[in-house]
């Protein structure tokens, strides 16, 4: 009687039965509200009333079967309508689910879903109704959400201001601070779209108090299960599974999951564990035929793995990746492990699904393709080995893939896959599958053949996979590279052969065992195959069909390390960075050997245009050294490739290269007295610094700037400075001295005694080497203002006895008379000038002499002592530049006489002086040796410099020379003199600058590298302009036959000179079509001054010379941005093409080359814009960077719309000059009208559409224009097969292709 009492406080018999009918009429849908008094009186009696009630029919539904039966009959003896019960849950289950529900409502509605799955489990049936109802059933299941505020999952800030929480304010709480105006502000604005449908503000208490009630909820509907089966309720399965994995990811989970079936459900502490709980019930036979329950739970577990929000009908989004998300996936990978041990190989085509499906669906971005990845292994693992290698079979075939995405992580998979122990098979497999269970498959077959993909960004991760897997040093993957290296993949090449044929439909059955099928889950909110991947094909439960346009490549041995090579000169820089990994890797275990060809090629990359992948190379190189520090190849390509960095423009890579040095060198200089060499890093540091003193040495210039840098930073510790001079006296003596003369300008202090006593000893023995002596003459030259007077002079008598025996080497009269200005330095320019004209004038003097008694004698060029010469010579000019004070006229007219023959040393008649010069333009060549002559060139420059009038008179001669001599090594000397001048006297030398271009076109590689050099500094600081034929000259070089010289130019062209000129490319480019093709008809364009010689040595004009120009022009088109190939295209339409239409100028044989060259330009995809050129995969790439991602879509959407303005305009502006000219050229029958169909064609297929809308408005003229095109497509057709794979012929330009009328 109890339970009837407890159901009075529902007033079950007081609601009326007509509202009860119409509620079960209408399924629950629709319903009108329950009577405001009854409501009132049941909301008095509130959740205690609902507890009352649920706890008098527990009973019922746990007891004996007799006791329970009798439940519907006391219902029915006492008046009670058990389908009004069902009606009243529902209402406030309904209440319950509004946004705007009370908590006290929130927690009436879940004990009355309680209730009803309570009446559920009770056994019996009530006589007028049944209790259960599809709708209501998922009505109540729904309750665990919808009384769970909404905004705790979606992220949304919960408002806080005057909403109070229903158990009220605890006493003794301290008032908030009320919150700033800015914050209101900002809350209002944000909270402005959510005004129409507030929702109640919930406090943590009342939070506790729900998540209470969902929990007692959840277990009771678990306790349903076991009860109650849903076999023939699907739906309501589906909304099961749907609820359960949601409470999966509800709160985190305390300690770990289990799954066995002894658990008991009443010591289960969090939802996700009854979640879990629930879908294993619902995996059981009672709840679904076969194995249908388990599909719809692998299904929804898919998103929880994905980490994606499914369901409610909207479309799979990612989530944070959070702790609990991330948790809540492993957690889902173990259930899903857990349902395939306990029901085994039924459950193996399903969890096949799960796995392709995973790769079908997982997000492109890095962290979730990892996270995907490993997911898929640890679910691989409870495959059978044959399972095993069928599934990797599927995965190679997916890899293959023409979807950007597929190939991407199936590199993914691969890498984690390598992760685990190879398998070895429990029973024996076909060969085939074998195979497929080894390391070495993954790396050749699914990483290799990826190293060579046609997207970038897999090319890229390819590559940074097999570096990867070199770095492991596994056993098995090894191997597979081993094979790679050394020509025995065979098995790649037989699989790939094997399955070539299924690289467009591979995900076909052939794959799979015939008892193994794929089927579809489709994700919630699509109604088919198509929505849920436009790869996969229409309809429900079949196989997977992914359409596939890659094409395994098959690589040869020895092609692999030339891909290599090719990769690290790749386009995109995240390739080359990759490439330069895998050959480090290589080089370093020494599954290679260290070739030059290899490690220039990581040297070149200390040069790439890339920042990321210059640093990429120091790193790579430094690993190497390390690697191997005993190399000295390794050794020499590190310092060529490391220490010139030190002067790159951008400040982070100076800083790599610096620390490089630093931790390679620096470290590592110990005292003496401590060094082993068992210790490899002070050996190699000694090595590194012999070979800078000795074979590579001209890389000191570059270290100098490395010392400037590392002296402010104050590095030079004077223990370090001590250190150094430890070894001054041992076997690393010329390196000691090689770095003491970089230290010695900043180091605090020096042991000057030790550097003095060595100095005594080079001066006492003729054995110490050159480099060395100049290395001690430039730390005395620093040291010698801390010098006292006599020591001073001492050491100046050395120097001065040295420079006036002459016996010293020319590098080291240029060291001693440097050191010689430094140890005169006085506190006024008076005193050190006059010590300077003092000790230097005697050399001037003495140089005079010798050469007057040379120039004068009979026989002075025969027998004469030409190294001695040339020390007089070297020693004149040095010397000259220190005191011109005192340098007579007579030195001038000296070093002429020794220039040319007929030079007069007597006086001018009448006078008793000689003339300063004479015109060196009317000199007769001299019989000079060629290295005496170069040398005076040298001195005659040095004394132009001190000189101006001197200087005019040389400059016409020395230009002339550049054109007349015969010798390397004058001409050579003559370019530094001219480009020294220019420095000094920029206006005079301007005018012979096209003289000093011409030498870009000497015969001798060392003149051209030479020249492009200096004109390139030139053109840096300024001093000479791009103007006349200067660019052209130039740009020639981007074609010279010595391939280094070429890579010099691009390099100087790109890095040094377009930097300071960005507009200079696109400034020339037209021009220079007019210019290489000799075309100087034009009004504007190829006006500028040259010779005939000047013509004849820079022409590029002719059908021989095409492949030249070609390829200049498409360097320069390269390295213009989308704007500047906009505007070029019209400016070639106009200013070239439209000259002709409009008769400016004359259409003739000679102009067909010109416009030729001009067709071919257009068609160029270097002159497409980079829109229009690029895939959109490779556009927007996956970065997981949100404001990246943004940013990438930006431009892509701002290419879109130039490439739209460029569409426009070539129909507006282009097709009419096109056209119009097509018809001149026709009726003149010029070749050149092979080009304009080729761009005709190229054109018709990138503006397909726009074109057609443009002749849509003249039929005739587009009828004529397919005939045209449909003949030039025959007969390139029959010209293919005539060449028969040979050089296609020019078409006849006398045969004009026949044009229908329309009449």
């Amino acid at each position: 009687m109890e339970l009837l009492e407890t159901l009075q406080l529902l007033k079950i018999s007081d609601i009326s039965h007509g509202w009860v009918d119409t509620v079960w009429e209408l399924d629950f849908t629709e319903t009108d509200p329950l009577d405001a008094r009854i409501e009132g009186e049941v909301n008095e009696n509130g959740l205690e009333a609902f507890k009352a009630v649920y706890q008098h029919l527990l009973p019922y539904a746990t007891e004996d079967r007799a006791v329970t039966e009798s439940v519907w009959t006391l219902f029915s003896q006492h008046g009670l309508s058990g389908s009004g019960l069902v009606v009243l849950l529902h209402h406030f289950v309904q209440t319950g689910h509004s946004k705007t529900a009370s908590v006290p409502q929130r927690q009436c509605a879940l004990r009355a879903a309680a209730i009803y799955f309570l009446l559920l489990e009770i056994p019996g049936k009530i006589v007028s109704a049944p209790v259960f109802h599809p709708v209501l059933f998922d009505k109540c299941l729904d309750t665990v959400r919808k009384t769970w505020p909404q905004d705790l999952d979606s992220g949304k800030k919960r408002k806080k201001e005057t909403a109070k929480s229903s158990q009220g304010d605890p006493k003794g709480r301290k008032r908030a601070k009320p919150p700033r105006r800015e914050d209101r502000e900002l809350e209002d604005e944000f909270e402005d779209g959510d005004q129409d449908e507030e929702e109640v503000y919930i406090s943590g208490q009342d939070l506790l108090q729900l998540r209470e009630g969902i929990f007692f909820l959840v277990k009771n509907f678990l306790r349903l299960l076991t009860k109650f089966p849903l076999k023939d309720k699907p739906q309501n399965v589906q909304h099961c599974v749907q609820i359960f994995i949601a409470l999966t990811n509800f709160e985190p989970v305390i300690g770990e999951l289990r799954f066995s079936e002894t658990q008991d459900i009443n010591r289960m502490k969090s939802l996700p564990d009854v979640a879990y709980w629930g879908l294993r019930l619902l995996c059981s036979p009672a709840h679904g035929e076969g194995n249908q329950t388990v599909r719809r739970v692998f299904h929804r577990l898919l998103y929880v793995i994905l980490m994606m929000s499914g369901g409610d009908g909207s479309r799979p989004c990612l989530l944070a990746l959070t702790q609990q998300v991330v948790a809540a996936k492993d957690m889902a990978i173990r259930f899903v492990s857990h349902i395939v041990d306990e029901l085994k190989d039924d459950v193996l085509p399903i969890l096949r699904t799960l796995l392709q499906h995973i790769c079908a669906k997982v997000a492109d971005k890095t962290e979730y393709r990892t996270h995907g990845a490993q997911a898929l292994v640890r679910l691989l693992a409870k495959l059978s080995c044959a399972e095993y290698a069928s599934f990797i079979q599927w995965l190679y075939e997916y890899s293959c893939n023409a979807k950007t995405q597929y190939r991407q992580f199936g590199l993914d998979v691969a890498m984690a896959l390598l992760e685990q122990p190879e398998r070895t098979p429990e029973a024996p497999l076909p060969p085939e599958q074998a195979r497929l269970l080894q390391h070495k498959f993954l790396v050749q077959a699914m990483i290799f053949s990826r190293c060579s993909d046609r997207t970038a960004t897999v090319r890229s991760r390819a590559l940074a996979c097999l570096a990867q897997c070199l770095e492991q040093q596994s056993p098995s993957t090894a191997e597979g590279i081993q094979e790679l290296m050394h020509g025995s993949n065979t098995y790649m090449q037989q699989n790939m052969c094997a399955h070539r044929h299924t690289h467009t439909d591979f995900l076909n059955d052939s794959f799979l065992p015939p008892q193994i099928k794929v089927y579809i889950l489709l994700p919630p909110g699509t109604r088919n195959i198509s929505e849920a991947n436009p790869h996969v094909t229409a309809g429900v439960f079949k196989t997977i069909e992914i359409t596939s346009g890659e094409d395994g490549s098959i690589f040869d041995a020895r092609d692999t390390i030339a891909m290599l090579r090719q990769r690290a000169s790749d386009e995109k820089t995240n390739v080359r960075k990759s490439s330069l990994q895998v050959l480090m890797s290589l080089l370093k275990i020494g599954m290679i050997p260290c070739t030059p060809e290899d490690l220039s090629t990581l040297q070149d990359r200390c040069r790439d245009p890339a920042l990321s992948v210059r640093k990429q190379a120091l790193q790579c190189l430094t690993e190497l050294l390390a690697a191997q520090p005993e190399n000295s190849v390794v050794q020499k390509a590190w310092l060529t490739g490391v220490v010139p960095v030190v002067m790159d423009s951008e400040s982070s890579v100076q800083e790599k290269a610096l620390d490089c040095l630093e931790q390679t060198i620096l470290r590592h200089i110990q005292s003496y007295s401590r060094f082993s060499d068992k210790d490899s890093r002070q050996r190699l540091a000694w090595d590194l610094l012999t070979l800078l003193s000795g074979e590579s040495q001209d890389l000191c210039r570059y270290l100098s700037k490395a010392f400037i840098i590392w002296a402010k930073q104050d590095k030079f510790s004077t223990v370090f400075v001590n250190n150094l001079i430890s070894h001054t006296e041992t076997e690393h003596a010329s390196a000691a001295w090689l770095l003491l003369s970089k230290v010695a300008g900043s180091a605090p202090r020096l042991n000057y005694g030790k550097i003095l006593e060595a100095w005594d000893h080079i001066v006492s023995n003729e054995d110490i080497t050159v480099s060395t002596t100049c290395h001690v003459l430039c730390v005395i030259g620093h040291i010698a203002k801390h010098l006292n007077g006599d020591t001073r002079e001492r050491v100046i008598e050395d120097i001065m006895k040295w420079l006036k025996g002459f016996h010293a080497p020319i590098i080291v009269i240029g060291s001693c008379v440097s050191a010689l200005q430094r140890l005169v330095q006085r506190d006024s320019v008076e005193d050190t000038q006059r010590l300077l004209n003092r000790y230097c004038g005697d050399l001037v003097s003495l140089c005079d002499s010798y050469l007057s008694n040379l120039m004068l004698s009979a026989d002075r060029s025969q027998n004469i002592d030409e190294e001695l010469v040339v020390k007089y010579l070297f020693t004149l000019g040095e010397a000259a530049l220190q005191c011109p004070a005192k340098v007579e006229k007579r030195v001038f007219l000296l070093v002429q006489s020794i220039l040319a023959a007929n030079v007069s040393l007597d006086p001018v008649e009448g006078t008793e002086e000689l003339p300063a010069s004479q015109p060196l333009s009317q000199f007769k060549p001299s019989t000079m040796p060629t290295a005496v002559k170069a040398h005076a060139f040298i001195t005659l420059g040095k004394l132009c410099l001190q000189n101006e009038d001197l200087a005019k008179k040389c400059v016409p001669a020395l230009a002339r020379e550049l054109e007349v001599s015969t010798e390397v090594p004058v001409r050579n000397n003559v370019i530094i003199v001219m480009c020294d001048l220019c420095v000094r006297y920029t206006t005079m030398v301007d005018r012979y600058i096209p003289n000093i271009a011409a030498c870009l076109k000497d015969p001798e590689p060392l003149i051209r590298k030479q020249t492009l050099i200096m004109l390139t500094n030139l053109l840096q600081e300024e001093f000479v302009k791009w103007k006349g034929s200067l660019f052209f000259r130039f740009v020639v070089v981007l074609v010279d036959p010595d391939p280094s010289i070429a890579r010099l130019c691009e390099f100087c062209l790109v890095h040094l000179l377009l930097k300071r000129n960005p507009v200079m490319f696109s400034q020339h480019f037209i021009e220079c079509i007019f210019h290489f093709n000799g075309y100087e008809k034009h009004e504007k364009y190829n006006k500028f001054p040259q010779t005939a010689r000047e013509k004849a040595m820079f022409s590029l004009k002719g059908p021989k010379n095409k492949e030249l120009r070609m390829k200049i022009y498409k360097f320069l088109l390269e390295h213009f941005t989308d704007e500047q190939r906009f505007n070029i295209t019209t400016k070639i339409s106009q200013n070239v093409l439209a000259s002709f239409v409009d008769g400016l100028l004359p259409l003739h044989l000679e102009a067909s080359e010109l416009l030729s060259d001009t067709f071919v330009v257009l068609s160029l995809k270097e002159m497409k814009l980079s829109a229009m050129r690029s895939r959109p995969e490779e556009e927007l790439q996956p970065d997981d960077d949100e404001m990246a991602v943004a940013n990438a879509v930006m431009q892509v959407a701002q290419k879109k719309l130039i490439s739209q303005v460029q569409k426009k305009n070539f129909i507006e502006n282009v097709i009419p000059i096109i056209t119009s000219l097509k018809t001149m050229l026709e009726e003149m029958r010029i070749p050149a009208l092979k080009d304009l169909m080729a761009y005709l064609r190229e054109m018709m297929q990138d503006y397909r559409n726009e074109v057609k809308d443009f002749f849509s408005v003249d039929k005739q003229l587009a009828a004529e224009l397919e005939y045209d095109m449909k003949k030039y497509e025959e007969q390139l057709h029959r010209e293919g097969e005539q060449g028969n794979g040979s050089t296609v012929t020019a078409p006849d330009a006398n045969t004009r292709p026949g044009t229908p009328r329309v009449r």
